[in-house]
C-alpha cells in the first residue's frame, strides 16, 4: 500500500465512510485493456464533514496506490482517487474527460453508490456543456505530445513499447479514445461505456501495434478538428448550469450533514 501527500488516516476515514459514488475509470471500463498488462483505476466522490467545509480543516482528495509513490502500476494493481464532491464538481463543470466518466459508467462498473450518488448521475445535464470539447481536445494533444518527440523534451515513460512497436502505443490509444469520446459527448450528450465497436477493437489493435503511428496521428488530427468544430455547433449548452449546480450542492451537503452531524 502507498499513501501520498493527499492520504492521511483522517482522509482515509472520510473517503471510506462518506463516499457517495465509486467506480472504475480506466482501460477496463473503456474496454480497451490488454489482458494481463493493465492496472485498475477507480474514482470516488465523497461528502466532507462540516468542519472540512465550514471550518479550517481541508480535504480535496484521497489517493491510494498499491505500488509505492513513483513506481509505475502494473497488472493487478489498484490506483484509487477519491475527490471531495466540491472538487469533483469544479473539475466536472470544466469538462475534465476522466472526471466526467462516473456520470456514464454502467451499473456493473459501480463499486458503491448512495442516494446522493444516484442523484448526481441523474442530474448530469446540469454539468455538461460545450466547454468540455476544449478539455477533450487539450487532453488529446497532451497524449499526442507525450507519444512523439516534443520541443520541451517530454517523452514517454514506456520505453519497452517503443522498443517493440516504434512508438508508445498506450499513449496512442488514449489519444484516439479521447478524440472519439469527445466527439460522441458533443454530438449526443453521453459517453458510451465500454466503447462501442468497431472503435473498441481498433484501439485494442492500436495498443498492440497493429496500426502505425501515422495512422493514429492522422485519425487523432481529424477527431480534434471535429471536436473543435462541435464546440460551436453542438446542442449542448455553452456553459454548465452553475445556478442549478450550486443549488444541488447546497441541498446535498445540507441533507447529509443534517442526517449525520446536525441531528436535533
Amino acid at each position: 500500500m502507498s499513501w501520498t501527500k493527499h492520504s492521511t488516516p483522517e482522509h482515509a476515514a472520510i473517503a471510506q465512510q462518506l463516499t457517495i459514488l465509486r467506480c472504475q475509470v480506466g482501460s477496463g471500463l473503456h474496454g480497451t485493456a490488454i489482458a494481463g498488462t493493465d492496472d485498475r483505476d477507480e474514482m470516488g466522490i465523497c461528502l466532507e464533514p462540516p468542519d472540512y467545509v465550514i471550518g479550517l480543516r481541508e480535504f480535496d482528495q484521497y489517493v491510494y496506490r498499491t505500488q509505492p509513490e513513483g513506481v509505475r502500476s502494473g497488472h493487478g494493481d489498484l490506483d484509487l482517487t477519491v475527490y471531495s464532491l466540491r472538487k469533483w464538481m469544479r473539475l466536472a463543470t470544466t469538462g475534465n474527460p476522466t472526471v466526467l466518466l462516473p456520470l456514464f459508467v454502467p451499473d456493473e462498473e459501480i463499486v458503491t453508490i448512495t442516494d446522493a450518488g444516484h442523484g448526481l448521475r441523474a442530474n448530469a445535464d446540469m454539468i455538461l456543456s460545450r466547454q468540455a470539447g476544449h478539455r477533450f481536445a487539450g487532453y488529446l494533444r497532451t497524449q499526442r505530445d507525450r507519444m512523439i518527440e516534443h520541443p520541451n523534451g517530454k517523452r514517454t515513460n514506456r520505453p519497452e513499447l517503443i522498443a517493440v512497436h516504434g512508438y508508445d502505443t498506450k499513449y496512442a490509444g488514449h489519444m484516439v479514445r479521447l478524440g472519439l469520446q469527445g466527439v460522441e459527448l458533443l454530438e449526443t450528450g453521453r459517453i458510451t461505456l465500454p466503447m462501442p465497436e468497431p472503435w473498441r477493437t481498433w484501439i485494442v489493435d492500436l495498443r498492440q501495434g497493429r496500426h502505425t503511428k501515422d495512422e493514429a496521428l492522422t485519425l487523432a488530427a481529424d477527431l480534434e478538428a471535429r471536436i473543435l468544430g462541435l464546440t460551436t455547433t453542438s446542442d449542448l449548452p455553452e456553459r454548465p448550469d452553475m445556478v442549478r449546480v450550486n443549488q444541488w450542492l447546497v441541498e446535498t451537503y445540507a441533507a447529509c450533514w443534517m442526517r449525520e452531524w446536525l441531528k436535533p
